[in-house]
């Protein structure tokens, strides 16, 4: 399965504060940026940063939870589906940034179709970011029960 990156464009508190995270901490590379917005490069895939200064320095956006094998999933949310070894990787990083995990790294729907790892946790201006990766990912991805 060949597969087109996608373009996702989200608002943020602050552009110096989601360059931070975004960029230094998470690694993603910058792409093009102005004043108001600024684009990274998300394992392949163009995620964009739009200041909406309507938040303030210390507001968040607010999500949805929505219960799913036993967590309450943040709604909505973006992120990548990785490889195993990418999102191992991801999930380290966060760690060891002390990023707070809405829901820690696990493995869901352990022996269904569907198995996968996966990790929840917020920008700093609350954006909801899921990462996950499936053993075989070409197979399980849209699998159903």
């Amino acid at each position: 399965m060949s597969l087109t990156p996608f373009h996702i464009a989200i608002q943020v508190r602050d552009i110096d504060e989601a360059t931070e995270f975004y960029g230094k901490i998470l690694g993603f590379p910058e792409g093009r940026s102005d004043t108001n917005w600024i684009d990274f490069n998300m394992f392949g895939h163009q995620f964009v940063c739009h200041l909406n200064s309507n938040l303030g320095k210390s507001e968040k956006i607010k999500s949805h939870y929505n219960r799913v094998d036993g967590h309450g999933v943040p709604v909505p949310h973006a992120g990548v589906i990785l490889e195993i070894c990418d999102w191992e990787e991801l999930a380290e990083k966060v760690k060891n940034n002390n990023i707070e995990f809405i829901i820690e790294p696990y493995t869901r729907f352990k022996g269904e179709p569907g198995e996968q790892s996966t990790m929840f946790f917020l920008d700093p201006s609350g954006n909801a970011l899921e990462f996950k990766a499936f053993k075989n990912r070409e197979e399980q991805l849209f699998e159903k029960k």
